[in-house]
Order: C-alpha cells, then structure tokens, then sequence
C-alpha cells in the first residue's frame, strides 16, 4: 500500500527565492532527510525508506509555495517514534508557516512602498518631460530669433550682387547665408539638431563682416523709387517738412514750415508720431521771411533761402540766433529762375552724404543749372559745377551721394530723367518713374539717414523710398 500524501501550502508573493530554500532548507530543520532522532537515551536511525520526506519544488496558479510530505509506512514497532516525530514536525512546519506569514507580510509592504515609488518616478517623469518641453519652447524662442536676424540680412544679398568687385566675397557670403538659414530652418523642425552657441556665433561673425564690406561701398546710385507713404495732410498747397541727416538714432525731431512765402514761423514736433498727432513741442520765430519751399535741416541749424534776396541764412535751434550768411554769387532769385512751378524756388538748398549743396540759376550759365557745394559752418562756396539743363524746365531736384537728380515732379506722370554727377561733371539722362499721388509736388528732399525722400504734394506729408545701387571701393578710389 502506497503512503499517505501530505500537503501543506504557504503562500509568499513573488519570492521564487523561498522555494528553493525550502527545498534545500526544510528537512533538515524538520529532522527528515536521514536525520537521527533522540528517543530517550537511545538513537533510531531513520532510514530513507521509514523516514519523513518533504518536496517543495512546486508552485500552484497564483505562484505560492507548494510543501509536499511524504509519510513513511506505519506499524506497531515504530508508532510511538513516528507521532513523536510527527508531532515535532507538525510544531517545526507552523513555526515555518508563522515565519512565511510574517514574511508575506513584509513583502507585501515593500510592494506598497515600491507601488507608492513607481507612481513618484511617473510624477518625476512628467516633470523632466515638461522641463525637456520648456526647454525646448525656450530654444525655439532663441532660434527663431536667429532666424528673423538673417531675414534682416537677406536683403542685403540683392546689393551684393550688383557689386563689380569682389565676386568671389560674394559667393561666399551667399553660400553662407545658404546654410545657416537651411540649419535654422531644420533647427525649427527639430530643436537640438545644432549647438545654439555656435550658430549665434556664426550669425554674428556673418553680420560684422557683412557690416565691414558695407563700410567699403562707394556713394549709392538711384535705381527705383518707390511709394508715396502718406504721413499727414495739413497746411497750404506749397510747403516743407524735413528731420535732420546728422541727427542720432535717438534724435527724431521733426520741422514744418508752411507755405513758401510771407512766413517766418517754424514749427517743431519731438517725433514723427507727434507731428502726426499734431503734439507741437517748439515754435521759432525767424528773424527773416523765407522765399520757397526748398530749405533744409543740416546739423542742428536751419538753411534758408532769405526772402527778394540772393542770401542764405544759417540759423541755429539750439540757440535761437542766426550763426551766418551769404550771397550766393550770381544767383537768380525771386522767381527769375524758379522751378516750373514757380513759388519763388530759385535757391534749392539741400543735404546728402557728401555735405551740403546749393542748386540754383545764374545769367552767366544761360539760365542753367548751377549746382554749388558749401561749408556747412561759414556758407563759403567750396566748389561749383555748371550744368546745361534749364532751370526752369525743371520740376524739382534733390542730391544723392553727390549727384543731382532732376525731376518733373510738378506733373502727374513724374519721374527723374536728368542727373549730374558731380565726381565725374557728366550727366546722363534717365528714367525713373515715381507716383506723383497728389498731382502737385513742391518740395522733394533726400535724407541720407532714412534713405528717403520727403516731399511735400499738395497739401500732403508723404515719403518715398529709394533703392541705390552701390559698388565695392577699389584701391584706385579715393
């Protein structure tokens, strides 16, 4: 007859690690296993055959420990041995079950406490995600204002390209324009793909030598204007407003002076916002009537033709006094040789990169232009060229880097079609279109610092755009 079987269960979560210690472990501390057992004062050795074995190599569903018995055969020589030994091994397997408990226990608190860390490391996770979003939206910011830096440098490309000299310079800069735009737009599509530091340094190490080859240009050539924008509406038909060339970045101030004639009253607005708005902040009383509409700001002080005279005036804002004056040679005035228009524009006064011009008629040149360049501190006539246009079959004129344009601005379909330069005293005639949006102009200056036009067209403040075209200085420039 086949011994009875024993089954004893304890469970423990998890811990693979206890049934097979248990394996091991077990029968040696029940006393199984070919142990010997003290009975009384005598020993009884217990053979394989008549001794307890235990088994725990198995493992029910839900993967708890499986302690199997295997009881020898009973009779009647062996009983009392036998309960004895059972009983003691009943004793040892609830200690064990007690310890495996207790053991249970204390796995399933450590589940907790690794249960409560797995949802700690999740809200950490989250967090280093966010912070790795943040970053990325912080780098995004940077690069696109990497990106709007080299769009303020991509205009620049067309002009570089109308260069003469230095083709080579060019295509290097073009090919490194190229590519840093191609990397920021990747940057874009995937933050960190570049080193910021370095890009930024790139940029800027493009910009300064983009900067220093604009130092080496020459004097601009009008190629295009364009426009008008409107800036205001106010005062007569005929009049100017200007801002001084010379002026800091900071300084906008911005003069109006009314009709062309029969006036001496200057207005003054800190800003071209102001002078919109019409938040006057000075007014100057000059101590002569003005003629014409063709006057300018140079330098802090005011030129302007005086009143039935040949004289120009230097008047300073900054002290309120006239600081010089002098006749202009020779030169026609009080509508002997106006623009077409008339208005008493005979003495066109008028600034540019190079200084400050006086354009003007005289008998001794046939009625023709004449066009003067003067010292700015004491009104002496530096140098003069004689030109064979007529005066008065001019609209009106301005003065860009040395050369004269001449328009016939005073008619609808206006455009500069004479210019002088007076670098080389050749002229050349042109045709270059502009919007004459209020059929009447009767002021039209350059200003070197905003690179525009400011004209004043019929009752009408408005500004035009230039377009220049300029060239690399050669070693033979002076």
């Amino acid at each position: 007859m086949s011994p009875p079987l024993l089954k004893l269960g304890a469970a423990l979560s998890t811990m693979a690690m206890i049934s097979n210690w248990m394996s091991q472990t077990l029968p040696s501390l029940v006393g199984l296993n070919t142990t010997r057992i003290t009975t009384s004062d005598t020993l009884t050795q217990i053979s394989p055959k008549e001794g307890w074995q235990v088994y725990s190599s198995a493992q029910d569903p839900d993967g708890r420990c499986i302690c199997t018995v295997v009881a020898p055969e009973q009779n009647l020589c062996s009983r009392d041995a036998k309960s004895r030994q059972l009983r003691q091994l009943l004793e040892k397997v609830q200690n064990m079950s007690q310890s495996i408990e207790v053991l249970n226990l204390r796995t399933q608190r450590d589940f907790q406490y690794v249960l409560k860390m797995e949802t700690q490391m999740k809200g950490l996770k989250a967090k280093f995600r966010q912070i790795e979003d943040d970053r990325k939206t912080l780098m995004t910011k940077h690069f696109q204002e990497l990106k709007e830096k080299m769009d303020e440098l991509l205009p620049l490309i067309p002009v570089l390209e109308q260069y003469k000299t230095d083709a080579k310079l060019i295509t290097q800069f073009k090919e490194e324009i190229r590519n840093l735009s191609t990397v920021l737009t990747g940057i874009q599509e995937e933050i960190g793909a570049y080193d910021y530091e370095e890009l930024h340094q790139r940029v800027l190490s493009l910009e300064t030598r983009l900067r220093d080859c604009m130092k080496k240009l020459t004097c601009g050539k009008l190629m295009k204007i364009t426009g008008p924008i409107t800036v205001k509406i106010s005062g007569t038909r005929f009049g100017a407003w200007m801002t001084d060339p010379l002026a800091s970045e900071k300084n906008n101030r911005v003069w109006y002076m009314d009709s062309y004639t029969n006036n001496k009253i200057v207005r003054e607005y800190k800003s071209i916002a102001d002078f919109v708005s019409g938040a006057e902040s000075r007014t100057y009383n000059l101590p002569f009537k003005w003629a014409g509409t063709n006057h300018v700001v140079y330098n802090g002080s005011l030129y302007f033709n005086k009143y039935q005279s040949n004289i120009i005036i230097k008047y300073s804002f900054d002290t309120g006094r006239v600081l010089a004056q002098r006749s202009l040679e020779y030169a026609g005035f009080h509508n002997v040789y106006p623009y077409t228009w008339g208005g008493f524009s005979d003495i066109d006064l008028m600034a540019d990169e190079i200084g400050l011009w006086a354009v003007y008629a005289t008998n001794q040149n046939a009625g023709n232009i004449v066009i003067s360049q003067l010292n700015q501190d004491t009104l002496e006539v530096l140098k003069s060229w004689s030109t064979g246009y007529p005066k008065r079959s001019a609209g009106e004129s301005f003065m860009i880097c040395g050369t004269l344009y001449v328009t016939n601005s005073h008619l609808t379909g206006a455009k500069v079609y004479y210019s002088y330069s007076t670098k080389t005293s050749t002229y050349e005639y042109t045709d270059i279109p502009f919007h004459n949006q209020y059929f009447h102009i009767s002021m039209l200056d350059y200003n070197a610092r905003d690179r525009a036009l400011y004209a004043w067209n019929n009752g009408h403040q408005v500004l035009f755009n230039v377009t220049l075209f300029h060239v690399i200085k050669t070693e033979d420039d002076t």
